[in-house]
């Protein structure tokens, strides 16, 4: 029996990369970052961690380095389709009819696992600045032969 492949999912650094988000991603087989990243070197730092995959945010828009990076992505990691955007209000169609079994969106800061309709939505929070009274943290998503389960981590 293999073991699930661990992703960790970070959104919404907006320049800053704690050393406690790295300490949390450092296990992880694989990386998402769900925009607002802020700066370059934070994906350099990710990537040597594991091999990472990144959106751009509504804040990374306007950055000359980012213009490559895509709005939306689509993955299919060991049997999942995971669908990223950085913003869960845009979402223009229904995950569940297209076969999609995990959401994952940053933007609101607020850390978030819920299923609805078979499919799961995560947002890992803000692992950037503190917005309000909202906690620093990230997540892991675990995925085992088509099935995702997700972790949310609070950093501080």
């Amino acid at each position: 029996m293999s073991r699930p492949l661990t992703i960790g999912v970070i959104a919404d650094t907006h320049g800053l990369l704690r050393e406690e988000a790295i300490a949390a991603l450092r296990s992880c087989d694989r990386l998402i970052h769900a925009g607002d990243i802020g700066k370059p070197e934070i994906l350099t730092t990710l990537a040597a961690l594991a091999p990472l995959d990144v959106i751009r945010g509504n804040n990374d828009e306007t950055l000359p380095w980012a213009a490559d990076l895509p709005d939306v992505l689509d993955l299919e990691l060991e049997g999942v389709r995971i669908h990223l955007l950085h913003d869960r209000k845009q979402l223009a169609f229904d995950p569940a009819a297209r076969g999609v079994k995990v959401v994952i969106a940053g933007h609101s800061h607020k850390p978030l696992i819920e299923t609805r309709n078979a499919v799961l939505y995560l947002n890992p929070g803000s692992a950037g600045p503190r917005r309000f009274s909202l906690p620093i943290s990230v997540a892991y998503l675990r995925l085992d032969d088509g099935r995702a389960e997700a972790e949310l981590v609070t950093l501080g």
